[in-house]
Protein backbone atom coordinates (compact mmCIF):
# COMPACT_ATOMS: atom_id res chain seq x y z
CA UNK A 1 0.00 0.00 0.00
CA UNK A 2 1.32 3.67 -0.67
CA UNK A 3 1.47 6.70 1.47
CA UNK A 4 -0.72 7.94 -1.23
CA UNK A 5 -3.29 5.54 -0.41
CA UNK A 6 -3.06 5.94 3.12
CA UNK A 7 -4.02 9.61 3.05
CA UNK A 8 -6.83 9.02 0.65
CA UNK A 9 -7.98 6.33 3.09
CA UNK A 10 -7.79 8.18 6.41
CA UNK A 11 -9.10 10.81 4.78
CA UNK A 12 -5.75 12.58 6.40
CA UNK A 13 -3.97 15.35 6.17
CA UNK A 14 -0.21 15.66 5.83
CA UNK A 15 2.04 18.04 7.75
CA UNK A 16 5.42 17.53 5.99
CA UNK A 17 6.47 17.20 2.81
CA UNK A 18 7.21 13.83 1.74
CA UNK A 19 9.99 12.72 -1.04
CA UNK A 20 8.01 10.08 -2.56
CA UNK A 21 3.77 9.62 -1.61
CA UNK A 22 4.08 6.45 -4.11
CA UNK A 23 6.55 4.86 -1.52
CA UNK A 24 5.54 1.32 -0.37
CA UNK A 25 4.86 0.58 3.60
CA UNK A 26 5.49 -2.78 4.14
CA UNK A 27 3.35 -2.61 7.26
CA UNK A 28 1.88 -0.71 10.13
CA UNK A 29 1.62 -1.03 14.10
CA UNK A 30 -0.91 1.72 16.08
CA UNK A 31 0.01 2.10 19.92
CA UNK A 32 0.32 5.10 22.72
CA UNK A 33 2.91 3.31 24.48
CA UNK A 34 6.45 4.18 23.25
CA UNK A 35 7.77 0.76 25.18
CA UNK A 36 5.35 -1.21 22.65
CA UNK A 37 6.35 1.16 20.15
CA UNK A 38 9.60 0.45 20.59
CA UNK A 39 9.95 -3.78 20.89
CA UNK A 40 7.36 -4.20 18.51
CA UNK A 41 8.71 -2.53 15.19
CA UNK A 42 11.33 -4.39 13.90
CA UNK A 43 10.80 -3.43 10.20
CA UNK A 44 10.26 -0.40 8.24
CA UNK A 45 6.51 0.80 9.77
CA UNK A 46 3.68 3.10 9.67
CA UNK A 47 2.96 4.09 12.83
CA UNK A 48 -0.40 4.69 14.90
CA UNK A 49 -0.64 7.13 17.35
CA UNK A 50 -2.36 9.30 19.72
CA UNK A 51 1.15 10.59 21.36
CA UNK A 52 1.93 13.89 19.83
CA UNK A 53 4.94 14.77 21.56
CA UNK A 54 8.60 14.92 20.95
CA UNK A 55 9.95 11.67 22.10
CA UNK A 56 7.81 10.09 19.28
CA UNK A 57 9.99 11.90 16.64
CA UNK A 58 12.94 10.76 18.41
CA UNK A 59 11.88 7.11 17.79
CA UNK A 60 12.48 7.93 14.61
CA UNK A 61 16.32 7.82 15.54
CA UNK A 62 15.97 4.55 17.12
CA UNK A 63 13.60 2.20 14.76
CA UNK A 64 12.26 2.71 11.15
CA UNK A 65 9.17 4.46 11.25
CA UNK A 66 8.41 4.78 7.29
CA UNK A 67 6.00 8.04 8.57
CA UNK A 68 3.53 8.80 11.92
CA UNK A 69 -0.47 9.17 11.71
CA UNK A 70 -1.71 10.65 14.48
CA UNK A 71 -5.33 9.85 15.37
CA UNK A 72 -8.52 11.20 16.57
CA UNK A 73 -7.31 14.74 15.52
CA UNK A 74 -4.84 15.29 17.28
CA UNK A 75 -2.51 18.06 15.76
CA UNK A 76 1.46 18.02 16.65
CA UNK A 77 3.48 21.57 18.17
CA UNK A 78 5.48 22.98 15.23
CA UNK A 79 8.44 21.85 17.25
CA UNK A 80 7.12 18.50 16.32
CA UNK A 81 6.54 18.91 12.40
CA UNK A 82 9.79 20.78 12.37
CA UNK A 83 11.53 17.97 13.63
CA UNK A 84 9.70 15.43 11.57
CA UNK A 85 11.24 17.52 8.71
CA UNK A 86 14.88 17.25 9.37
CA UNK A 87 14.33 13.52 9.57
CA UNK A 88 12.29 13.57 6.73
CA UNK A 89 9.88 11.92 7.82
CA UNK A 90 5.94 12.01 7.34
CA UNK A 91 3.45 13.03 9.48
CA UNK A 92 -0.30 13.26 8.88
CA UNK A 93 -3.30 13.63 11.17
CA UNK A 94 -7.01 12.30 10.58
CA UNK A 95 -9.94 12.59 12.41
CA UNK A 96 -10.39 8.90 13.30
CA UNK A 97 -9.73 6.94 15.96
CA UNK A 98 -7.15 4.21 16.59
CA UNK A 99 -9.16 1.32 16.01
CA UNK A 100 -11.15 2.58 12.91
CA UNK A 101 -7.76 3.92 11.29
CA UNK A 102 -6.14 0.22 11.62
CA UNK A 103 -9.27 -1.87 10.58
CA UNK A 104 -9.53 0.40 7.15
CA UNK A 105 -5.99 0.03 6.92
CA UNK A 106 -5.86 -3.75 7.61
CA UNK A 107 -9.02 -4.44 5.45
CA UNK A 108 -7.07 -2.87 2.59
CA UNK A 109 -4.34 -5.07 2.70
CA UNK A 110 -1.80 -3.82 4.81
CA UNK A 111 -0.48 -5.91 7.24
CA UNK A 112 0.16 -5.99 10.86
CA UNK A 113 4.61 -4.89 11.73
CA UNK A 114 5.84 -8.74 12.76
CA UNK A 115 6.69 -8.36 16.18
Amino acid sequence: MTLNEIITLLEGEVLTPSPDLDAQIPCAFASDLISDILMCTKEPTLLLTGLTNTQVIRLSDMIDLSGIVFVRGKKPSQELIEMAEERNLLLMMTKMTMYRSSGLLYNAGLRSCKI
